[in-house]
């Protein structure tokens, strides 16, 4: 897909809430404003998750017994954010859980 189509692709997006994964293992969540030619992203009310250094995930899972364990992840709101496109790893719609309801008259 060439800039021009991923940049119609992404406008779509506009006002909803996306989760944007970058190459330095961070995710931002937040509402979409804009996109631009170089696939930069704009996020409002923007939220960044950092998981924890992969030496307490290895602590975490040795002490439970498990092969797996639940581990806290940190954030920070970080309000309107640029993320830069050339970062950007995987993006993620993130839907309405809203449940349409009908009313009887």
């Amino acid at each position: 897909m060439d800039k021009a189509a991923a940049t119609s692709y992404l406008a779509q997006f506009i006002g909803k809430q996306l989760r944007i994964h970058t190459t330095d293992a961070r995710i931002f969540g937040g509402q979409m404003k804009c996109t631009d030619k170089d696939l930069n992203i704009i996020l409002a009310l923007t939220y960044e998750y950092r998981a924890p250094p992969s030496s307490v995930i290895k602590e975490t899972v040795e002490s439970s017994g498990k092969s797996s364990a639940n581990v806290t992840w940190s954030s920070r709101y970080v309000g309107l954010v640029v993320v830069p496109g050339k970062y950007v790893t995987k993006i993620e719609f993130e839907e309405s859980r809203m449940v349409k309801s009908s009313v009887v008259v």
